[in-house]
């Protein structure tokens, strides 16, 4: 199951320090640039993922056409999908060695979550840290 109790959505959110955001965009009007750009701030090193504009940098980080380029330990793979879209970036999140999943806000793909929990990865689904962060007081992330 998702995780749903504020307790362990607060403990995830802690314990991530490297997300990669998958939809990332390099457009001041999409939610995914805004929200990448609230977790930066918030001291997350975030990498963006989005094959359709790879080699571009967004908020100072090269945009990585998938999760597998990326190289480096991956706490948490952020969705910013299509509900049926996000099944693809579930399994390279599970390939790529994720520790979790996080689905955005609208995106809700029950057989994908169900894969990321076998393969061990915790799941949020239907919600946004940019939201959950503030108003379950997560401090800010200190730089290792």
């Amino acid at each position: 199951m998702p995780l749903t109790r504020d307790e362990d959505i607060a403990a995830l959110l802690t314990e991530t320090r490297t997300i990669a955001l998958v939809g990332a965009s390099d457009r001041p009007d999409r939610p995914s640039y805004r929200v990448m750009r609230f977790l930066q701030d918030h001291g997350y090193r975030v990498i963006p993922v989005n094959p359709q504009i790879t080699g571009e940098h967004v908020h100072g980080e090269y945009i990585w056409r998938e999760l597998a380029q990326i190289g480096e330990p991956i706490d948490m793979v952020d969705i910013f999908r299509r509900p049926e879209a996000a099944g693809d970036a579930v399994d390279q999140a599970i390939a790529a060695g994720a520790k979790s999943v996080w689905m955005q806000l609208g995106v809700i793909n029950e057989a994908a979550a169900a894969r990321a929990e076998a393969a061990g990865l915790k799941v949020v689904m239907d919600r946004c840290p940019a939201i959950d962060i503030p108003r379950l007081g997560v401090p800010r992330i200190a730089e290792a």
